[in-house]
């Protein structure tokens, strides 16, 4: 009965979490905006492919305890660079749909300044990054 219960929350958890995936890329337009953007919008299938090949894959090495034993100086920070671009694609994609930016800079009369408005959000994120991780994580 235990196995059961487990079974069919993994299962709805693994629902949740696709569906919350597949309406962000669909909301946010992400997968065609990058295909504009890189000239290759007759190429779309092949991102939307990637994004369904990917998903799969890393399911199947999570199910499967597939392990990558990357070592070396070079494995860390190539892993932390696909993940930062890929978290910097997303945010910059949130913030294009939402409009972000060109709001705030309006509202609180900084429209002439948005280069400084884009440049101390970036910095900031980069010194609240290293202080966590130079702080805290050690």
């Amino acid at each position: 009965m235990r196995g059961l219960f487990l079974a069919l929350l993994g299962l709805g958890g693994g629902l949740v979490v696709g569906s919350g995936l597949v309406s962000l890329l669909i909301i946010l337009d992400l997968i065609p905006r990058l295909a504009q953007l890189g000239g290759a919008y007759r190429k779309a299938v092949w991102f939307e492919t990637a994004v369904i090949a990917g998903s799969l894959f890393w399911t199947f090495a999570d199910f499967m305890n597939w392990r990558l034993f990357l070592t070396g100086p070079v494995a860390l920070p190539l892993a932390g660079l696909f993940d930062g671009l890929f978290v910097g694609m997303l945010a910059a994609a949130l913030t294009e749909v939402m409009n972000v930016l060109p709001i705030l800079a309006k509202r609180i009369s900084l429209s002439r300044h948005i280069a400084a408005l884009v440049w101390a959000m970036v910095l900031g994120k980069t010194a609240g990054s290293l202080f966590d991780w130079l702080y805290y994580q050690w």
